[in-house]
């Protein structure tokens, strides 16, 4: 019997998104897979429900969809959803399987509630930064909604225009962006910002992104300070020590000074935030200066960040923005849904579902299997020994 995925719509407050979108499912129904989706599950996104029933998809309840998929596929999984999201688990069955953001990391309840219930689930968080998964990168893709959607908030809460304009009235001077953290979410600020005509200047602890900085028009800010061990395993951003983020933050000082806009993006996963933008340092900007701190939902890189508010401080607005790939929901699920459809074809192959537990990208993004917890750094959160591998399994 060929596989069923399922795709429900997502519950999480504000959440716009879905995690299949109508030409996708026909791609997985090349792999011999059948697709059922909830009814008005893309609807927010831009993908009504004839569209997928055009691709070849099956429109159901909510009830149904748990009921008669193999895989559940979501954007946000009970960790992401702890609370719109509970209801679910008593949807879910024993044997079953799914794919989506889960914070593993930061929801120990949620990742044991998870494989109490007997289902194997699949964290697009954890997706190791090899180039046989660059694909199925999820967390790349919504950096480069949130990246660009950054300046443009920026861009409508600064009072100044970006680019330099000559002018009947004289010249006006092109707006001064200057983007903290240099990954994928801080290259595409870049990127956005040079086309809108700010000058642009970043700085990453990373100094081998100098020459990406550069290549997008950016101007690579050196500071005098040791960071040789700043990037982790996989390419990620590593916490380092307070002696080091208080020596920064005293070079960063000077260099906020000159700045109309700051765009902080730096988090770690799993982990909260480093403050790269004291109260002190955010004063230092002048009056109608703009700080967008995208790193929010993980506390913020500012310390005056308020998760999910506007303030504004001495005249200087600092925005703290809640899931903003939800904010341009048509592309964000484009994008994610390629790498769902990406990371699916590891597992199925002519109508069958296999974890093969010996593929490193399966390997390393299971959390939860037959009723155990078997993702190492999962379970050292937990507190937990994991399970080892046990080969393939369904």
């Amino acid at each position: 019997m060929a596989v069923t995925i399922g795709v429900p719509r997502e519950t999480f407050p504000g959440e716009r998104r879905v995690a299949l979108i109508p030409r996708t499912s026909e791609a997985l129904g090349k792999l011999g897979a059948s697709i059922i989706v909830e009814q008005s599950a893309g609807v927010e996104a831009g993908f009504p429900d004839d569209q997928y029933v055009a691709r070849g998809a099956k429109i159901a309840s909510r009830a149904e969809v748990f009921a008669q998929a193999d895989i559940i596929v979501q954007v946000r999984s009970l960790g992401a959803n702890p609370e719109a999201g509970r209801p679910d688990l008593a949807l879910f069955r024993p044997g079953q399987t799914v794919i989506g953001f889960g914070e593993p990391l930061t929801s120990p309840r949620e990742v044991a509630d998870l494989a109490h219930a007997g289902v194997s689930f699949l964290s697009m968080e954890l997706m190791p930064r090899i180039t046989r998964a660059q694909s199925m990168d999820a967390l790349s893709s919504m950096a480069t909604i949130a990246g660009y959607r950054a300046v443009l908030m920026a861009a409508m809460a600064l009072p100044k225009i970006f680019p330099m304009l000559m002018t009947a009235a004289g010249t006006v001077t092109a707006a001064r962006a200057f983007i903290l953290g240099a990954g994928v979410a801080g290259l595409q600020a870049i990127a956005t910002a040079r086309r809108l005509g700010a000058v642009v200047s970043a700085y990453d602890v990373r100094s081998a992104v100098k020459e990406q900085i550069e290549s997008l028009g950016g101007k690579f800010v050196v500071l005098n300070i040791e960071a040789a061990a700043a990037e982790g395993a996989g390419g990620y951003a590593k916490a380092m020590g307070e002696d080091f983020y208080k020596r920064q933050r005293e070079l960063l000082t000077e260099v906020l000074r000159e700045q109309d806009v700051v765009i902080t993006t730096a988090a770690v996963p799993g982990k909260k935030a480093p403050i790269l933008v004291t109260k002190e340092m955010a004063s230092a900007m002048a009056p109608g200066s703009v700080i967008v701190d995208i790193a929010a939902e993980r506390g913020g890189n500012c310390e005056l960040t308020r998760p999910g508010e506007t303030v504004v401080h001495q005249g200087i607005t600092i925005m703290g923005p809640l899931n903003v790939p939800s904010t341009i929901p048509y592309h964000a699920s484009q994008m994610y849904a390629s790498n769902i459809v990406s990371f699916l074809k590891l597992m199925v192959q002519k109508g069958e579902f296999k974890l093969n537990r010996e593929d490193e990208i399966i390997r390393e993004t299971l959390v939860t299997y037959g009723n155990e917890v078997v993702h190492a750094r999962v379970g050292e959160a937990l507190g937990l020994t994991p399970v080892a591998p046990a080969g393939e399994g369904r």
